[in-house]
């Protein structure tokens, strides 16, 4: 019996224009009704995803930087874990030298080196606040990243960035793509997978009790945690694959439809 759902947002519970559609709001809806929590998790910073909880009328906590850090729906902090200062200076150091961009974050900033640089406007549209902009990264950001991000329109670079942030950085750190033109790098327990011991020892909810639901390489760490998983119609053959079950596209209604066909289906009213 399911009783907590941990779900993903770009890419999952909204569209690719970033839209909280009318079925995803009533599906958060009946989860509600049939005393089920829903719960946030995902590569932005959790004010990214602030305009996200009085629609939802979200109960569950939200899990920023892919559980860099946890706030409560009313925005305070539960828990935080930062980048080691000496790991965050040789994952940036290995992103640019791969070629890619770089921004980081601390708990309360976003700092980028150009304003116009790839993604920068659309990352601002999509989570409502801007960067800072900054020439390079001053030492007390680095000291309290909570999330490195290299940014490259070459998805393949960006896919062997990641292997060689995972070899470089081994247990030091968590480096997965949130997209395939993202790689995130956070603390080893920001991560998705350990988004969901956290929120189950939180809430109290075994793990065979959570559904989770995504559609990038990081949900899969959250799908082996979880009793029940769900890859969206628009996740890679490779992450379907890895999930229990499969709905259909962001653009489709597929958490709607996910909601309703895998979590609330058979319960009884």
């Amino acid at each position: 019996m399911i009783r907590l759902v941990i779900v993903d947002v770009d890419g999952t519970l909204v569209t690719q224009e970033k839209v909280l559609t009318a079925e995803a709001i009533a599906a958060a809806q009946e989860l509600r009704d049939a005393g089920i929590t829903l719960a946030l998790t995902s590569g932005r910073p959790p004010r990214g995803m602030q305009m996200l909880i009085e629609p939802l009328r979200l109960e569950g906590q939200i899990a920023g930087f892919n559980g860099g850090v946890y706030v409560n729906p009313d925005m305070s902090v539960v828990a935080s874990h930062l980048l080691a200062p000496e790991v965050a200076r040789e994952a940036m150091r290995l992103i640019l030298d791969k070629g890619l961009d770089a921004w980081l974050y601390t708990p309360d900033e976003w700092l980028v080196r150009k304003k116009d640089a790839p993604h920068v406007a659309r990352e601002a549209w999509t989570v409502k606040f801007e960067a800072r902009v900054t020439p390079s990264f001053p030492e007390d950001a680095m000291s309290r990243a909570v999330k490195i991000v290299g940014v490259s329109d070459d998805h393949a670079r960006v896919a062997e960035c990641e292997k060689a942030a995972q070899e470089a950085l081994g247990e030091r750190a968590s480096a997965a793509r949130s997209q395939p033109y993202y790689l995130d790098v956070t603390h080893p327990q920001a991560n998705k997978g350990a988004v969901v011991t956290t929120l189950s020892k939180l809430l109290e909810v075994p793990p065979e009790g959570i559904a989770t639901i995504g559609d990038m390489p990081n949900d899969v760490l959250m799908f082996k945690k979880s009793g029940l998983s769900i890859a969206m119609g628009n996740a890679s053959d490779e992450v379907k694959r890895q999930a229990t079950a499969v709905t259909a596209s962001n653009e489709e209604e597929g958490f709607a439809k996910a909601m309703r066909n895998f979590v609330l289906k058979g319960r009884k009213p």
